[in-house]
C-alpha cells in the first residue's frame, strides 16, 4: 500500500534506490534478477549488496527466491518507492495524502505541487498508480490490446505500459478535449489535476438533458480527434456547474481498431442506459452513433 511505502520513505536511501533502479531494469529480461546482475548494475560489492537486499526485503519492497537460482524482484511498493522518488526530484509532487479511490486497475491518492515560482500556495494534485497486472498479467493482457504483441512481460511492464498510454492520450487530447490537466507521468504513475465535480453515478441533475447532450458533445470531439475511450460510463464521467470531465483513458482505441464500432456503440449505450434508468431520458443510440461519426472526414491526428 502507498501508506506503507510513505512510512519507509524517508529512511529509503539513494544506494537502496540504485538497488531498486537495478531489479527494476533486470525484470525487463528476468522473472527473477540474478544477484549477479545486480552486483553488475550496482557496482555495490557482495557483502555489501547482500545487506542492503536484506534491508530491502524486511521492508517488503523487493521479494527474494533461491530456486533456481538467487533471484529478486520488485513489489509493487518498491516500484511505487521508485515512481514517488523520480515525481519528488522532478518537483511534480512535494507530498502525497489520503487515498481517495481505488479499483480493480488503479489506485488514486490526493497530493500536493509546490507553485514553480517562489511565490503563491501548493497545488492539489492527483497521483493516480496503475496496479494492471498485479493479480493476473494474464487476463490483462488478453483483455488490453496494446498489450498482445509483447512477447517478454511481467507486472512491472503492465501497469508502466498502461501509464504511459493513459499519459500520453491525456496529453494529446488536453486542451481540446474536457479531461483533467495532465501534469507529469513517471513509470505506472501520473499526476494531474484534479477532476471538477462529482461523478456521474453520485449525483441527481436538475438538467439531465443538458449534460447528456454535453457528454455526447465530448464523445463526438474525442471521436474527431481519432480516438474512443472504449470503457465510458457514468463510473468514469465527472459533472460539475461549467461542464463534465472525462477520465480513465488507458483503454482507448483508435477508429481503425477491428472493434472500434461495437467499443463506441457500448459507450454511447452505457451513457444513455444510465439517463434512461435514472432520469427515464430517452434517446436512440444508433441516432447518437450516427451523429457522432459524421465528422469522420474533419479526424485529428
Amino acid at each position: 500500500m502507498i501508506a506503507d511505502v510513505l512510512k519507509l520513505f524517508p529512511g529509503i536511501t539513494s544506494r537502496d534506490f540504485r538497488i531498486l533502479t537495478g531489479i527494476e531494469v533486470g525484470m525487463q529480461d528476468h522473472e527473477w534478477v540474478p544477484f549477479d546482475e545486480l552486483v553488475k548494475y550496482t557496482r555495490i560489492d557482495h557483502q555489501n549488496l547482500a545487506y542492503r537486499l536484506g534491508e530491502l526485503i524486511e521492508k517488503e519492497l523487493v521479494v527474494a527466491t533461491t530456486r533456481p537460482y538467487e533471484g529478486y524482484r520488485l513489489y509493487f511498493n518498491g516500484y511505487d518507492a521508485l515512481a514517488i522518488n523520480a515525481l519528488v526530484k522532478r518537483g511534480s509532487i512535494s507530498a502525497l495524502g489520503d487515498e481517495i479511490g481505488v479499483g480493480k486497475e488503479s489506485v488514486v491518492h490526493e497530493g500536493m505541487k509546490e507553485p514553480e515560482l517562489p511565490i503563491g500556495d501548493p497545488e492539489t494534485v492527483i497521483v493516480k498508480f496503475h496496479r494492471e497486472g498485479r493479480t493476473s498479467f494474464r487476463d490483462v493482457k488478453r483483455l488490453r490490446g496494446h498489450l498482445v504483441n509483447k512477447e517478454h512481460f511481467s507486472w512491472i511492464y503492465a501497469a508502466r505500459l498502461a501509464a504511459g498510454r493513459e499519459y500520453e492520450i491525456m496529453s494529446r487530447l488536453y486542451p481540446d478535449i474536457s479531461i483533467p490537466r495532465p501534469i507529469d507521468g513517471n513509470r505506472h504513475a501520473i499526476v494531474m489535476e484534479p477532476a471538477k465535480g462529482e461523478l456521474l453515478f453520485k449525483v441527481r441533475l436538475e438538467d439531465p438533458e443538458i449534460f447528456f447532450d454535453m457528454i455526447m458533445e465530448q464523445i463526438k470531439k474525442i471521436y474527431c480527434h481519432n480516438i474512443i475511450h472504449a470503457d465510458l460510463s457514468e463510473y468514469n464521467v465527472f459533472v460539475n456547474p461549467e461542464g463534465v470531465q472525462i477520465i480513465d483513458w488507458p483503454q482507448y482505441v483508435t477508429p481503425s481498431h477491428p472493434h472500434a464500432e461495437e467499443l463506441l456503440m457500448r459507450d454511447i449505450s452505457n451513457i444513455a442506459a444510465h439517463f434512461k434508468k435514472k432520469y427515464n431520458l430517452k434517446r436512440d443510440v444508433d441516432e447518437l452513433y450516427a451523429q457522432i461519426v459524421s465528422c469522420t472526414d474533419n479526424i485529428k491526428d
